[in-house]
């Protein structure tokens, strides 16, 4: 089995989905990260190396990052090519967010048609939080997936991920509060609306926290270890949120949610009819 995820930034598949990706990589299934973005314009979240030298270097050093996360992972992994566009409202002329929608589509699907991928992960319309190369991201993947609609070979099954919803922050908070331990999460939880998840599929990965973890922290320049979700204990993760969780957005095999398998009612004949 094939996936495939669909990523903003380096760093992104690290955050989100990584652990799913760890497991069915161990599992045998061939996994690759597409990163649509070098992450040039990106802060250096970790304040130990916020230094003239990193900044200068960044490009570079976001792709070494890069490479070390994936080996941690065990997947595969490819740079679509386009330029950070920054978080702000007004991307640079240059950006992945200002780019015609038509030419990162068909630079997309130039990678689909190559790997072939049964499942395709990306963002939500929302993109996750609003960074323009997030809803960039969810654009190009959506409109990708659709783009070989008809055609003799199609991915299967098209999800977004959940991770880091407002019922995930709220049953950690609860769970360590509950322990006698500060969470951290207070802040997070009063932005949050007040909205429920869609969730259909609940990946069990907690077997792969640790591996997904290593490859956050592989992201040196965008990870601050002192971070509150670097510092739960995972014991409490695993025993209260054990999975990573996703919306079903598009299948062509009959789908019988909910589910806990991202390839499940994919056979080969409906991964690959040729």
């Amino acid at each position: 089995m094939r996936l495939m995820t669909v990523h903003a930034h380096p760093d992104d598949e690290s955050s989100k989905g990584a652990a799913t990706m760890a497991r069915y990589a161990e599992a045998g299934a061939d996994v690759l990260v597409v990163t649509c973005t070098g992450g040039e314009r990106g802060d250096v979240l970790n304040p130990r190396l916020d230094t003239p030298e990193v900044r200068a270097n960044l490009p570079e050093i976001r792709r070494r990052e890069m490479a070390r996360a994936s080996e941690i992972l065990g997947v595969r992994q490819r740079f679509l090519g386009f330029r950070d566009s920054g978080l702000t409202d007004d991307p640079p002329a240059d950006s992945f967010a200002r780019q015609p929608l038509g030419a990162a589509v068909d630079r997309l699907v130039e990678v689909i048609r190559e790997f072939r991928p049964d499942v395709l992960v990306t963002y939500d319309e929302t993109g996750g939080y609003p960074h323009p190369d997030h809803i960039r991201t969810h654009q190009v993947a959506v409109a990708a997936f659709d783009a070989l609609a008809g055609t003799p070979w199609q991915i299967a099954k098209l999800y977004y991920l959940a991770t880091f919803t407002k019922e995930w922050f709220q049953a950690m908070h609860d769970a360590l509060t509950a322990r006698g331990l500060d969470s951290g999460m207070a802040e997070v939880l009063a932005e949050l609306p007040d909205t429920r998840t869609p969730v259909t599929t609940r990946i069990h990965c907690a077997d792969h926290f640790d591996v997904r973890d290593r490859a956050l922290l592989a992201h040196e320049t965008q990870v601050d270890p002192d971070h509150p979700f670097l510092r739960h204990p995972r014991d409490v993760e695993r025993e209260v949120w054990p999975t990573e969780d996703y919306v079903l957005a598009r299948s062509l095999v009959p789908a019988d949610v909910p589910e806990d398998d991202l390839f499940a009612g994919i056979t080969a004949a409906a991964a690959d009819p040729a």
